[in-house]
């Protein structure tokens, strides 16, 4: 009996222990698993350039929202050669809460999504998600972030290279391709911080003061 019970105990622990640890296959634990050496990779990139600890991996790599639907998978990696654009992001991301334009509880819903992910997501073809790397992120304990974010970009965006967007969900996109800013119908003209100047550039190009037409979702 006294065996029973301990070989009971036993197989209940390690259900609880399967269930912690990341058996899951869709879990952040059984993807690295994966993917090892291309998280590595990149982790190790960061950590290089003081940019690890400014997001944890497992936030930083997440796909798309709508990852299932698409049949893709919850995490992915950016190309090598896009590297660089993760650690312009980052580095903006930083000093936005280093400067407290934003606070530090980020919970980030989308970065790099492949150009078939990006297309079923309902993301412009030539959005930052697919084309170099973005961020679509939420930011929670802070009251005044879009209006933080909207002063932010104007007076320092344009140096950034800043492109920025809230969505009606209240997601905020930001990425370094381009000064732009949009909104729900993928222009200027519904963004949540319309731009004060125009700079008599075409609406859609990546110097624009403030209107992009690209559906940056």
């Amino acid at each position: 009996m006294k065996y029973r019970i301990a070989l009971l105990a036993v197989s209940l622990l390690a259900i609880v222990s399967c269930s912690i640890t990341g058996h899951d296959p869709d879990s952040f634990a059984a993807w690295h698993a994966r993917h090892h050496d291309e998280a590595e990779g990149l982790t190790q990139y960061l950590a290089e350039r003081d940019l690890a600890g400014v997001l944890p991996i497992h936030e930083l790599l997440r796909s798309a929202s709508s990852w299932q639907q698409c049949n893709a998978e919850p995490f992915a990696v950016p190309p090598r050669q896009q590297w660089e654009s993760v650690a312009s992001v980052l580095t903006l991301l930083k000093h936005l809460v280093s400067s407290g334009v934003v606070g530090s509880n980020i919970e980030v819903y989308s970065g790099y999504r492949n150009p078939d992910l990006n297309a079923c997501a309902g993301g412009a073809k030539a959005s930052a998600h697919a084309t170099s790397f973005a961020l679509d992120i939420k930011v929670s304990g802070s009251a005044d972030t879009a209006s933080a974010l909207c002063d932010f970009w104007r007076s320092e965006g344009e140096a950034w290279n800043m492109g920025f967007s809230i969505y009606p969900s209240g997601r905020i996109h930001i990425d370094t391709a381009g000064y732009r800013t949009w909104g729900y119908d993928h222009t200027g003209k519904s963004a949540a911080c319309p731009a004060t100047r125009t700079t008599g550039k075409r609406p859609d190009s990546p110097g624009s003061a403030g209107i992009a037409i690209l559906a940056e979702k």
